[in-house]
């Protein structure tokens, strides 16, 4: 007789996983949080944020000098503009430094709050019992004593004045070292305060760049900035009221040795006003002294030179007669170039385009060249353009670009010195009339700046507890032995590398043991 039911001898059974359920979108957030505020994550930010300053400190950055973010566009006119539409001349105001630096706040505030609550409460509560087995413990060590067990704790406790001790019948437990979890914390916590510090400066505060030159006066409005970065919450018309004038600027050059052609020095005499109504005082501006004026800095990033040229037209009447900054080109010896735009002359316009050899030489292929960044042997030579310089055609142009495309090219002129001229075909005259000092400044005002200084001290002290302070606890039982005397056990745990806490839980049973001799043969002599 057959059957129909299957043979459960020879087919074996597959026990095949369930299939795990579909994650919601609530387990799909919970998940995301904590994988954003997971202390790998966190590293991970910061190594993000350090990887994406260094481009920061290898490019020009337009907060910081407008004129060198300039020369990078004139000497690599295919890349600078490749790099400028990925914000690396503004890396710190970028969208994706940006990016990385909220999701790191957001990653360091869900790692530390959490974190220092718990702390908090582990402060408040009692040390930990003390655990059956003392004998287990990284240190431990039994001794006898005739002394009381009641005496053998009260003895313990006053070795231990320093920790936090709880009784727990027979046995004490004690504990130190708290201060390293909270440097720990205060150091995290400082952190997430700096970025919260930096995050008000940016958004409460501003900064502007300005190119000014001996002689000339700087009112701190924003038409008198070459480059000006408000905060979201600055009211540019609300700015600091100060005014300055630069009287004078010097800067001295190493000339011998390996170090030559270094700048030793720069200093520029300034005289200044908080308000239009404040009087007048002096300040001596140097590198890494700024002016502190009315909750604002003012900064000497770098100097220039600036020729003078006097234009006068066919006729003989002065058109031009002014101080033109040039730019340096950054090769070591403060060549530079500028644009001189002459619009206010008839019947053509004129510009020009030069460069200015503060020591001029010439090289061993016969052209010329700076050897010195100090104004030695000064020496201009230009290019001269007649026709419409293209003011009016409602196109904002740059102060250091000349635009030819209506313009015809006149030729170049003689190396020119101080007191030269160059006269061109249509009569008109351009005279090379000296030169004077420029500096470069940048106005910068933060009002979280305290706090964040504040921040990194306190960051700098949790981080010395974290480094200095070892953590331990100790436990001693005292209790009566089967031959009446009582037994004294110690045990010790640290939570840090070395062998100094090791040391220190040995003279703890050294001393208590000491002590409970002492006492001993005092209880001796006195019965006797």
């Amino acid at each position: 007789m057959t059957s129909s039911q299957p043979d459960t001898a020879t087919e074996p059974v597959r026990n095949e996983p369930a299939p795990a359920p579909a994650l919601s979108p609530l387990g799909w957030a919970r998940w995301a949080w904590r994988v954003l505020t997971s202390m790998r994550t966190a590293l991970i930010l910061l190594f993000l944020l350090a990887l994406g300053a260094i481009p920061g400190s290898l490019l020009p950055q337009r907060g910081v000098s407008v004129e060198e973010v300039r020369n990078y566009h004139l000497e690599h006119p295919d890349l600078a503009p490749v790099l400028d539409r990925l914000y690396l001349f503004d890396v710190y105001s970028s969208p994706w430094y940006s990016a990385i630096y909220l999701l790191l706040f957001v990653s360091l505030a869900g790692c530390v709050l959490p974190r220092a609550a718990a702390h908090y409460r582990l402060l408040r509560a009692r040390p930990p019992r003390t655990p059956r087995r003392l004998d287990r413990m990284p240190y431990s060590a039994t001794f006898a004593t005739d002394a009381a067990p009641e005496r053998a704790l009260a003895e313990a406790r006053s070795l231990l004045g320093g920790h936090r001790i709880a009784e727990y019948g027979d046995s004490l437990s004690a504990e130190t070292g708290y201060l390293r979890e909270t440097g720990n914390v205060v150091f995290h916590l400082s952190l997430l305060a700096l970025l919260v510090s930096l995050a008000c400066g940016s958004f409460l505060g501003y900064r502007g760049n300005m190119l000014v030159t001996e002689g000339d006066e700087f009112a701190n409005t924003l038409t008198s900035y070459d480059a000006f970065h408000p905060g979201t919450a600055v009211d540019p018309a609300g700015i600091q009221p100060f005014w300055m004038r630069l009287d004078d600027f010097e800067a001295s050059f190493v000339d011998e040795g390996s170090m030559t052609g270094q700048a030793a020095s720069y200093r520029a005499d300034l005289t200044y006003r908080e308000s239009p109504d404040a009087e007048e005082r002096s300040h001596v501006l140097e590198v890494n002294h700024p002016l502190q004026v009315d909750g604002a800095q003012v900064y000497l990033l770098g100097h220039g030179y600036a020729p003078t040229f006097r234009v006068t037209d066919a006729d003989g009447r002065v058109v031009f007669d002014q101080a033109v900054p040039f730019l340096d080109r950054g090769d070591g010896n403060f060549t530079s170039d500028g644009v001189v735009k002459v619009p206010d002359i008839a019947p053509e316009q004129l510009g020009f385009t030069g460069v200015f050899l503060p020591s001029a030489t010439t090289d061993d292929s016969g052209d010329l060249v700076s050897d010195f960044p100090d104004a030695r042997n000064p020496v201009v030579v230009l290019r001269g353009f007649v026709g419409d310089l293209g003011l009016d055609s409602g196109n904002p142009q740059s102060v250091y670009q000349l635009y030819t495309d209506r313009m015809e090219e006149v030729g170049d002129s003689p190396p020119l010195s101080p007191g030269d001229s160059w006269e061109l075909p249509n009569g008109a005259t351009i005279e090379f009339t000296g030169h004077r000092d420029y500096v470069s400044l940048q106005v910068t005002s933060d009002p979280a700046r305290p706090y964040a200084l504040a921040s990194a001290v306190a960051a700098v002290l949790g981080l010395l507890c974290t480094l200095f302070v070892q953590p331990r606890r100790a436990w001693v039982r005292a209790r009566r032995g089967e031959d009446g005397r009582t037994v004294v056990e110690i045990g010790g745990l640290v939570k840090s590398e070395g062998t100094a806490p090791l040391r220190r839980f040995h003279e703890l049973a050294t001393q208590l043991n000491q002590r409970l001799r002492r006492s001993d043969r005092q209880s001796g002599t006195e019965k006797e």
